[in-house]
């Protein structure tokens, strides 16, 4: 865990944005937090635009800079992504370490990937981000050095000239594009082995902390890390839940998303976020008890778009009741969402009503099968009658002729008495 640290953040307000400035930079205060770090200060500055120089306007720079010394901090946040002549500018004139959103969401996947795939995945969004921003001073030199000190590209800051880092970093990032490759390689074998078993599969998907590790936890038995922190989840993990009549899906828990997500994170993580585009439906989790639930959601929405998934069928869970504050905000979930599932993945409240719902959007799960079975296997048609709906059945000169809708799984089971004239 990085040591604690006091920061300022800051942010321009244009006014023009889904959240307030006031809003954005509350969910910035959360991203610190995340990192164990404390916010001791925020400024906002309104203006149409932001400074081509230094984001802030001249007299806000020098605010900052007073309000940073005045409260001991060691590093200013910017709500927004920085230019590079903007952080290099802000650097100068405020003499302390300056981040911004998109660098600080890098640094909280960083810490928080555990497996090889996802710390491939994060490095690659660390470097495309970086490497625009090496310019041989300061802070940039000196981060971009430590990072490939950590990742064997360079013995530390400062040792080699500009461009020989560049390149170093250009055939590190070579290597990780060829490792995203097999990711996605190996992504597509193993989900070709799943749907050799005729399962489908629902995705979840949400703003980051919405609850949907704690869903996949209640709705199938697993033990998936749960915590009450800005993505606690980077790996998509997958596991199997029960649907009512015995039917079996897959169910992919996957990362969370969040206001002015990274580009470069993205497209980095697009080997993993293909989980979603290969789900048969997404079942989009929000956190109904949260006052930026509307907004959270139309994020999710925007990202679901840039990512190929927006015309997926979707199942809204308005999840965390137990906590909703306020009447207001369920009237509202339900007038923007009139058919979603109300749940509390804690208690497991409307639990049971979302995988009837789940079970009614899949793809169908169950198939008609006629089947001619001879009166020596009796023991057939009565495991028929067991585990299927049987629509009709007659009797023929040497066999029972017998219709039946049954589970796909099933089916596979009993397929040598199958007759060719219905396949439903």
């Amino acid at each position: 865990m990085p040591e604690s640290k006091k920061v300022v953040l800051f942010a321009v307000d244009t006014g023009d944005g889904r959240y307030t400035a006031e809003d954005s930079i509350t969910e910035l205060k959360s991203l610190a937090w995340t990192m164990g770090w404390e916010t001791v200060g925020t400024l906002i500055q309104k203006r149409p635009s932001p400074a081509l120089q230094t984001y802030l306007g001249e007299g806000k720079v020098e605010e900052l800079r007073e309000l940073i010394t005045s409260l001991g901090a060691e590093a200013a946040i910017c709500d927004d992504e920085l230019t590079p002549v903007q952080a290099y500018h802000l650097e100068e004139q405020l003499q302390s370490d300056v981040l911004d959103r998109t660098q600080l969401i890098l640094d909280i996947f960083a810490e928080r990937a555990r497996s090889k795939e996802g710390k491939v995945q994060v490095e690659m969004a660390r470097w495309r981000y970086l490497l625009p921003r090496l310019t041989g001073k300061g802070v940039e030199m000196s981060r971009i050095g430590g990072m490939a000190a950590a990742e064997g590209a360079t013995r530390g800051p400062g040792e080699t000239k500009l461009e020989r880092e560049r390149s170093r970093i250009r055939r590190r990032m070579a290597v990780l594009r060829r490792e995203l490759h097999k990711v996605s390689e190996r992504r597509a074998l193993h989900r070709e082995a799943r749907n050799a078993g005729d399962m489908c599969t629902a995705a979840l998907v949400g703003y980051t902390n919405a609850g949907k590790s704690s869903l996949m936890n209640r709705l199938c038995g697993a033990e998936v890390a749960v915590e009450d922190k800005l993505f606690a989840t980077l790996d998509p993990t997958i596991r199997m839940m029960t649907l009512p009549q015995g039917d079996m899906a897959y169910l992919v828990d996957t990362v969370g998303f969040i206001n002015k997500l990274p580009h470069d994170l993205v497209a980095a993580f697009r080997a993993t976020l293909e989980e979603v585009n290969h789900a048969d439906i997404l079942i989009h989790v929000v956190d109904a008890s949260h006052p930026l639930m509307l907004e959270q959601a139309a994020t999710v929405d925007q990202v679901l778009a840039e990512i190929g998934a927006g015309d997926k069928p979707v199942i809204m869970a308005l999840n965390k009741a137990d906590l909703i504050p306020a009447k207001s905000y369920m009237d509202a979930a339900k007038a923007r969402w009139p058919k979603a599932c109300i749940i509390s993945a804690l208690t497991g409240e409307g639990c049971s009503d979302l995988l009837w719902m789940i079970s009614e959007t899949l793809p169908r799960q169950h198939v008609v099968r006629t089947y001619l079975v001879p009166y020596t296997e009796g023991q057939v048609v009565a495991w028929l009658h067991q585990n299927g709906r049987v629509l009709d059945e007659s009797y023929e000169a040497d066999a029972v002729k017998i219709r039946v809708e049954l589970n796909r799984r099933m089916a596979l089971m009993v397929e040598g008495y199958e007759m060719a004239a219905e396949r439903v």
